[in-house]
């Protein structure tokens, strides 16, 4: 531990320009695939603004349950299926997947493709079903 402040103290350009890119790549990271809000954060966006909920999961686990009126492209064809989506680019769009993991890297292909308010749902649909959400089967 003392070798780590020795190493601060006669380095401090190097640490501070590590410091510098290690927040910028964090900051990069978290705004990337758009902003992240919590399940009652998307009840009020679907309620309040009209939001799409896109749930990016496989046919298999959407069909399962999944977020009322929610539309289904999953992951892998997303890219191939913009089309389907286009007239929601003007208005807030939030993704959906099993537990967060698809969620940046699809938003990060609807900011590519034109859409303005993307946003990923914290925790994805583990954390909708732990909070006692009402979920659509079928």
């Amino acid at each position: 531990m003392d070798q780590l402040f020795e190493f601060i103290g006669n380095h401090p350009i190097l640490v501070g320009t590590f410091l510098v890119l290690l927040v910028l790549f964090i900051r990069n990271e978290t705004q990337r695939g758009g902003r992240t809000v919590s399940p009652q954060e998307l009840v009020n966006l679907v309620n309040r603004e009209g939001a799409l909920v896109l749930d990016v999961r496989d046919g298999k686990e959407f069909g399962a349950g999944h977020i009322v009126d929610a539309v289904n492209i999953p992951h892998g064809a997303l890219e191939g299926r913009l089309s389907e989506i286009d007239k929601y680019k003007e208005k807030p769009v939030a993704i959906v997947c099993k537990v967060g993991q698809h969620a940046g890297s699809a938003g990060t292909v609807l900011k590519k493709a034109g859409f303005q308010n993307v946003a990923r749902l914290a925790g994805g649909m583990t954390e909708w079903r732990n909070q006692n959400l009402p979920v659509v089967k079928g």
